[in-house]
């Protein structure tokens, strides 16, 4: 915060009312016109940290992945123009999984909007209008054209991230230096408070919960993010507890319930285990908790899910139909229904997590199971994992159970590629301790690079690149849904562990093409405290444990 007889300028306040709400990490990419919010963390002293990440997209994606795995608001800073644009595609992924995001977006003095400033995106005179632009990836998004607007919009964008964000604020630069009047600071922050009571129509859909599950044979329970996002874990656990009801979890949800646990059912969706619809369709009850059950959660389960009552808990209403659903706050309501069984003695069926049946590879390199495999006997307790989009995603979802303890993050709302690199920087930078990305060459080859980011922070992130010099995916779909004569999705031939050690020498850096080379270099690196970069080579051909990609084979 500023000292002495400084005036608070706008950026000041900005710095001081995102350390109040509990931030201690700032991630964005500096420029002229979000400068002064940098110089704002400078003075503002140690308790505050300023990270410039390689790319607008990478920092977003830093504070996704810290608002994730901390519950704690994630903040990106970004200038003008291309800067600000690059920063769509990641907010669309934190808007789409209600991830809450403040994004601090400068843009150029008011006076020369409309009037031919560089990278002027006011709407005036024939140029992008960012307030449009971001209103469609955003919860909230307002331009402040006076100093003393911002207070107030500051509150209202992180009431609206907190509420399901992200949140966008755009700050024309003569805005960031201007001071603020103790007149404009008496609003203050938004208050905490304390819980808000149920409303009577609330408390009347626990009712009708309660004896829908009183008077239920089996239960099972399909477990989504929103679990996650409200930090009820702990009161799932209960709620399943109390009602003996094996737990399956959505593919972006896998450490909402703890996988070592005896009610743990495995993964349901496009990425699932065998078995899920068969628990679901021989339940009477099948509860939502926290999952609007899209598409990658529910594949696979469309017929058993017309067999059982459906009850839905949660904040949004769900994308299938169902009997009752619960908009009580999914934490009070989980906790509330945790003793809606009044029959302790009701003989539990433990669930068997069995994996899906993939053809055998025949290609070079190490098959994806064998490579998860090797890396989940390697992980501590309290692990965090973040993992990439792809055909090296669906086997990580599939394959490595989440350590106790430990944070599995992958993105499913948009599903771009390159995610996990900045994610899992972030993630490792909000809990500091380490982090594993698992990632494909391909989303390495669009944002791996932030890899530099991690060593110039010495995050301890491990990161492990599934290298098949392809966008696998594509390769499969191509495979499988076209003739297969062709591919454009086959590269030539990149060397990514030497060509990232010869890059970055003082980064530890491994290449493996064999599972024993793969399992040596995991070993040598895990005393290391900072990042490591380690590639193993897969095989393009190989089929992922993905539903759709098994019917197609067999149909």
């Amino acid at each position: 915060m500023a000292t002495g007889s400084r005036a608070t300028s706008v950026a000041d306040h900005l710095v001081a009312r995102i350390a109040d709400e509990g931030v201690d990490t700032v991630f964005g990419v500096d420029g002229a016109n979000i400068e002064d919010v940098y110089d704002a963390i400078d003075r503002f002293g140690p308790k505050l940290r300023g990270i410039v990440a390689k790319h607008e997209f990478g920092a977003a994606t830093m504070a996704d992945g810290y608002a994730r795995t901390a519950n704690r608001l994630g903040v990106v800073v970004a200038t003008s123009g291309g800067g600000a644009l690059n920063l769509v595609a990641a907010l669309g992924e934190a808007f789409d999984s209600e991830v809450p995001v403040l994004a601090l977006v400068g843009q150029p003095p008011v006076a020369l909007e409309g009037r031919g400033a560089f990278q002027d995106t006011s709407g005036e005179a024939g140029t992008i209008d960012a307030v449009g632009l971001f209103s469609h990836v955003a919860r909230f998004c307002a331009k402040a054209t006076a100093a003393n607007e911002v207070p107030a919009l500051l509150e209202r964008a992180i009431a609206a991230a907190w509420d399901g964000g992200p949140a966008v604020l755009l700050l024309p630069k003569d805005v960031q230096q201007a001071a603020l009047s103790a007149t404009d600071l008496a609003a203050g922050p938004r208050p905490l408070g304390s819980a808000t009571p149920l409303r009577p129509a609330q408390a009347a859909q626990l009712e009708q919960a309660e004896r829908m599950l009183a008077e239920a044979g089996r239960v099972v329970v399909i477990a989504g993010p929103e679990v996650a996002r409200a930090d009820a874990r702990s009161e799932l656990e209960a709620f399943a507890a109390g009602l003996a009801s094996p737990v399956l979890v959505a593919p972006d949800a896998k450490d909402v319930f703890r996988n070592s646990h005896p009610l743990f059912a495995g993964v349901c969706g496009i990425m699932g285990h065998r078995g899920g619809a068969q628990a679901v369709a021989d339940a009477s009850v099948c509860v939502l908790a926290g999952t609007r059950l899209p598409l990658v959660a529910r594949g696979g389960l469309e017929e058993a899910l017309a067999r059982p009552r459906l009850l839905h808990l949660g904040a949004r209403p769900p994308l299938v139909d169902v009997e009752l659903s619960v908009g009580a706050p999914l934490k009070t309501a989980l906790a509330a229904l945790a003793g809606s069984r009044p029959d302790p003695e009701r003989p539990v069926v433990l669930p068997s997590v069995q994996p899906l049946s993939v053809p055998v590879k025949s290609g070079p390199g190490v098959s994806y199971r064998e490579a998860v495999a090797a890396l989940a006997e390697r992980l501590p307790p309290g692990t965090d994992v973040f993992a990439d989009a792809g055909n090296t995603g669906a086997s990580v979802v599939h394959h490595l159970p989440v350590p106790d303890g430990g944070r599995f993050v992958v993105a499913l709302g948009m599903g771009g590629m390159g995610y996990a690199f900045g994610a899992g920087i972030g993630g490792s930078l909000a809990r500091g301790r380490r982090t594993f990305v698992v990632a494909g060459d391909g989303a390495f080859f669009m944002h791996g690079f932030e890899v530099h980011t991690a060593v110039e922070q010495q995050a301890p992130v491990t990161f492990v690149v599934f290298n098949n010099n392809a966008h696998a995916m594509c390769v499969t779909r191509e495979q499988l849904y076209y003739s297969g004569e062709y591919s454009f999705n086959r590269f030539s031939e990149a060397r990514i562990g030497e060509a990232v050690r010869a890059l970055l020498p003082w980064l530890p850096s491994r290449a493996a093409r064999t599972l024993a080379e793969f399992e040596a270099a995991l070993d040598d690196t895990a005393s290391e405290p900072g990042p490591v970069f380690i590639a193993v080579e897969c095989d393009p051909d190989e089929i992922p444990p993905f539903i759709p990609f098994l019917k197609e084979l067999t149909a």
